[in-house]
């Protein structure tokens, strides 16, 4: 009987709970927080699998996803059933996704109409081509004034206009009206709050802002981009604030309980790091690295190859800020790669014990620019190169540059942040699943000179949408002003290496770097099957034709 007592009174304590869906590249989890002390109470994750039918394509299932929140939105509830939590005291749920990963779907069957095309995806290096040389000057940076965005194969607007350039079953939906866009954000949220029966066709400010369709002055859908990209404006989402409620859970546990929050995985990160004032950073480590400054309501234009995106307006009658951004595409995903692709370690783990092994790359560079290069080059023609390669190389020294990639990669987007600002950072702020991982965070803080600071509690992302959602009018159980919020516990890695090794290292990088621009020509030639030619290679066409040569010259002097 006691126990029973002790249970009840210690679900009375914990008061409201709001949770969170995190939505990511290669997982999905379901995070519930204690709304008064941000105390991370319980949460499960399903892995999602990845496609690539060609090369360079990257797909995800939208059914997948859907099911994968589902699942663990149900697991999780089971947990906190037997942690004696009273599941009904969650109050709120908020959404984080991976941005930029678009879908499209049939409203009148809930069908998805094709895979989601994942952010990382270059079949649209063609397009993308094609719609810079109709700009003045062919300038990537043409529509950057409305959208902080250049025009790249990163950003949903051109994968759009993939699918309907090539896929009938799009075009024939959005001829008959029954087609709905969405990013990562808008499927869920209008899978969860009914779907085909009343679901809510919506997106939060943050995630429209990597459309390149939305004008990030306006703060809306903009005519004359959607007219740019000839995409229908009926198919779009209706934009809204990220703290706000959209709609009410349908079905499952958590049935009735309000969807209220909404940020892309980078903006919620930066809300869950507590970065509020003009100025902060924070710099998240996952499938690719995301280094985001806020520079408060006004949008600052970067010289130095960053993006200007909507960090996040967090009520429908608040003011939007903003912030710079430094996109890296491959952090985690080299890990990923160097398990799945070489078989060089068998866990993501494994990774930090091999190259604490060795401790150094001797002289070994990896440049993993499997999607190009994104920030500050942004260079879709780049490929992956590894080099500084001896018989002495081992899968030690490759493991170490492969951390140090992701470290040199930071330490490019830092530099053009502090270029742009003027104010360098004296501190980074960090989180993402990549951080777990000591010898990267030490590495890190060597390469860039300055400490790296990483909170106790690593889900940061989750943590951020669910204070918007807490915190959204009509929810109201998590406040947001400066006093309330929980201090948070931290670890600081100091810089222990002198600046000068670093900066060689760093020139080293550079150098690496330039070896691998230029690599694939940006007109893929096609067979008339859609399938790339080998001679959109332009070096490999170059040796086919000069064999030729050779042969023909062979046979005509010995004939």
């Amino acid at each position: 009987m006691k126990d029973t007592m002790a249970a009840s009174s210690d679900r009375i304590m914990l008061g409201p709970l709001v949770a969170a869906i995190d939505q990511g590249t290669s997982s999905t989890r379901f995070l519930v927080f204690n709304a008064k002390t941000a105390e991370l109470l319980s949460h499960h994750q399903v892995e999602i699998k990845q496609s690539f039918p060609k090369e360079g394509w990257v797909e995800e299932d939208p059914k997948e996803i859907l099911h994968s929140v589902y699942e663990c939105m149900e697991r999780t509830c089971e947990k906190m059933t037997q942690l004696n939590i009273d599941i009904s005291n969650i109050k709120a749920i908020g959404v984080t996704n991976q941005r930029e990963t678009t879908l499209i779907w049939d409203k009148m069957t809930g069908e998805p109409l094709y895979n989601a095309i994942v952010w990382l995806d270059l079949r649209t290096q063609s397009t993308v081509e094609r719609l810079i040389s109709k700009t003045p000057g062919r300038n990537k940076n043409h529509l950057k004034h409305k959208t902080g965005l250049p025009i790249s194969t990163y950003f949903s607007a051109v994968k759009l206009r993939w699918l309907l350039d090539n896929v009938p079953e799009v075009r024939e939906a959005v001829q008959s009206d029954r087609a709905m866009f969405g990013t990562v954000d808008s499927w869920l949220i209008w899978s969860l709050t009914g779907g085909k029966s009343g679901g809510v066709h919506c997106t939060d400010v943050t995630n429209a802002s990597r459309t390149m369709l939305f004008n990030i002055h306006t703060m809306d859908w903009d005519p004359e981009l959607c007219q740019y990209f000839d995409i229908p404006m009926e198919i779009l989402p209706k934009v809204r604030s990220s703290s706000e409620i959209y709609g009410l859970m349908k079905s499952g546990s958590l049935t009735g309980v309000p969807i209220s929050g909404c940020l892309g995985d980078q903006s919620a990160a930066l809300v869950g790091q507590m970065c509020f004032q003009d100025g902060q950073a924070k710099n998240t480590y996952g499938t690719g690295c995301f280094l985001l400054r806020n520079t408060g309501l006004k949008p600052v234009m970067s010289e130095h190859g960053l993006l200007t995106t909507v960090a996040y307006k967090l009520g429908r009658d608040k003011p939007a800020c903003y912030a710079l951004e430094g996109s890296v595409a491959i952090a985690g995903a080299v890990v990923q790669w160097l398990k799945d692709n070489l078989g060089i370690v068998q866990s993501s783990t494994e990774i930090e014990n091999l190259a604490a092994t060795v401790g150094t790359s001797y002289g070994c560079y990896f440049v993993p620019a499997f999607s190009g290069l994104y920030a500050p080059y942004w260079e879709p023609s780049a490929r992956g190169i590894i080099c500084g390669l001896t018989q002495f190389t081992n899968r030690n020294h490759l493991a170490f540059a492969a951390l140090e990639a992701v470290c040199f990669q930071t330490r490019e987007i830092l530099d053009a942040m502090n270029q742009d600002s003027g104010i360098p950072l004296t501190q980074l702020q960090v989180d993402g699943g990549m951080t777990s991982n000591r010898l990267l965070m030490q590495l890190q803080a060597d390469i860039l000179c300055i400490p790296v600071v990483k909170p106790s509690m690593p889900e940061t992302t989750a943590l951020g949408a669910a204070m918007a959602a807490g915190a959204a009018e009509g929810v109201s159980v998590w406040s947001l002003r400066p006093e309330d919020l929980s201090a948070v516990t931290s670890e600081k890695f100091e810089p222990q290496i002198n600046p000068e090794e670093s900066e060689f290292r760093y020139a080293r990088w550079k150098k690496a770097v330039q070896k691998a621009m230029n690599w694939e020509t940006t007109e893929p030639i096609t067979n008339g099957n859609g399938e790339t030619s080998i001679f959109s290679s332009v070096p490999m066409g170059f040796y086919i034709l000069g064999s030729m040569f050779m042969l023909i010259g062979a046979k005509y002097i010995t004939g």
